[in-house]
């Protein structure tokens, strides 16, 4: 995921660190809320199961919305490895947060199970070293209701502070050390869909 990957990336494509069981997704929280989820291994109090909580496959993406773990309430980053079957339950059931009129046909449909849905998905623009958005794209999961319970409860495997790996690539690129900056990316390819939930998510790849 180093700076020179371009147009031979799909332009939809999932790309994660996973494992025969597991995938690994990322988060970031103010200390209150994940120095107890680190300490039980699990979300706890006072992470909230009521609001939607959007996980990452994206490392760099991560990076971009979290400003290397600078924004307030964004001071800590989580590595979350959870089960590749509840991720897999998580997207059949998902929702693109965008109208398309291929998928969904009608507006009305597309609203109707967009208010259903447990599970709602986006692709964003994936981000380089510097943060600059590449021409392809990378994909956010929202979960609410039962799929927030499913993660907390079910899904999750570990819960991994890596804030002092943020901090450490962020000082490598500030530096211009950028293949120092690569080698402390974790390994990320291609996450092998199911073909019927690639359809459903308008992945390219």
């Amino acid at each position: 995921m180093g700076e020179d990957r371009r147009v031979s990336v799909p332009a939809r494509q999932i790309r994660a660190r996973f494992s025969a069981d597991t995938v690994t997704v990322y988060q970031a929280y103010p200390p209150e809320i994940a120095l107890p989820a680190v300490a039980a291994g699990r979300f706890v109090a006072p992470f909230k199961r009521d609001r939607m909580t959007w996980i990452k496959p994206s490392f760099l993406w991560m990076m971009y919305r979290c400003g290397w773990a600078t924004k307030p309430g964004q001071e800590r980053v989580l590595s979350i490895d959870i089960t590749r079957e509840g991720f897999e339950w998580a997207l059949a059931r998902a929702c693109l947060s965008h109208y398309d009129q291929g998928l969904h046909g009608d507006r009305a449909t597309w609203s109707r199970h967009l208010k259903a849905s447990p599970v709602r998905v986006q692709w964003d623009p994936e981000r380089t070293l510097h943060l600059s958005a590449l021409p392809y794209r990378s994909l956010q999961v929202g979960l609410s209701g039962e799929a927030v319970a499913r993660y907390v409860d079910d899904w999750t495997v570990s819960v991994t502070d890596i804030t002092a790996t943020v901090h450490r690539v962020r000082e490598l690129v500030r530096a211009h050390e950028l293949r120092a900056a690569t080698d402390h990316l974790p390994a990320e390819r291609s996450y092998p869909l199911p073909r019927q939930i690639a359809a459903h998510l308008d992945a390219t790849g």
